[in-house]
């Protein structure tokens, strides 16, 4: 079935507010042998940032969700109608119906949440695809055999290589096509330091109550965490910073675990 896509989400904010219909739904690949640590963490910003809006969700898994979506990107969530793709549009979506986070920031709060948002994904977002399709030991051992695991020989391998070429091609536009695992590794090094200094002892980074940021930062940090790589130098540098793995387990406990009565299925110890 065909769905309209919405591209310009903006023009979406002076119409009328729609009720948030039971049945919303968002799509990802297959959890358990499918998805990557970069989509999985994209997944999970637009379910924390739901969950914070109390707005409900269906997690479909689909094979095929990559192909599915407007945009080729996942997330994608099937909304009445409506068909949207990422977080960005995601959120100007939700804030056509009545629903945002960051209404009480002030201008400046506010140009400084994107700011710390383009961080994030500039530097942890792009960390997650040169570790998944750069780094020679992980794409080994884990990312073409996930990638490709719905599909059948030679299917499997040559999806593989495509979209490792297609990253690679990125990597070296942006100019991080000769960078080293270790220089990446500071980067993020970095990244999570500036983020730990902003949160400080916040329980969120605009204080007492959650904006798209912290949706956005628990994403990736809680996957970077919870995802079995060939080694753990990835996830060591998020948790040499205690207030962000505090973070991390404050929404997880608060936004997964209390509404599920306790039963989460995510998994921070």
């Amino acid at each position: 079935m065909f769905l309209p896509y919405v591209p310009n989400y903006h023009c979406l904010v002076s119409t009328a507010v729609e009720p948030w219909p039971e049945n919303a739904t968002l799509y990802q690949q297959l959890k358990g042998e499918q998805i990557l640590l970069s989509d999985n963490a994209a997944s999970l910003a637009v379910q924390a940032f739901l969950q914070m809006c109390n707005l409900p969700i269906k997690v479909v898994c689909r094979a095929n969700a990559e192909y599915m979506s407007p945009s080729g990107k996942v997330p994608f969530i099937h909304v009445g109608n409506q068909v949207v793709s990422e977080l960005g549009p995601i959120v100007q979506f939700v804030k056509a119906k009545g629903h945002s986070l960051s209404d009480g920031l002030d201008e400046v709060q506010k140009a400084e949440m994107k700011a710390y948002m383009e961080l994030v994904n500039n530097m942890l977002l792009t960390a997650e695809l040169y570790l998944q399709w750069c780094d020679e030991a992980t794409v080994g051992e884990i990312t073409h055999a996930r990638y490709g695991s719905p599909y059948p020989w030679p299917l499997n391998r040559i999806l593989a290589y495509q979209k490792q070429w297609e990253v690679k091609r990125k990597m070296k536009a942006i100019g991080w096509g000769k960078k080293t695992l270790d220089q990446v590794l500071e980067d993020v090094d970095q990244c999570c330091q500036a983020l730990s200094q902003r949160l400080g002892t916040q329980p969120y980074f605009f204080n007492k109550q959650p904006t798209e940021l912290d949706a956005l930062v628990f994403g990736h940090l809680y996957t970077i965490l919870t995802t079995q790589l060939t080694n753990d130098e990835l996830s060591e540098k998020v948790k040499n910073y205690s207030n962000l793995l505090a973070f991390c387990r404050r929404i997880e406990q608060h936004y997964f675990e209390d509404r599920a009565k306790g039963s989460s299925s995510l998994r921070l110890s």
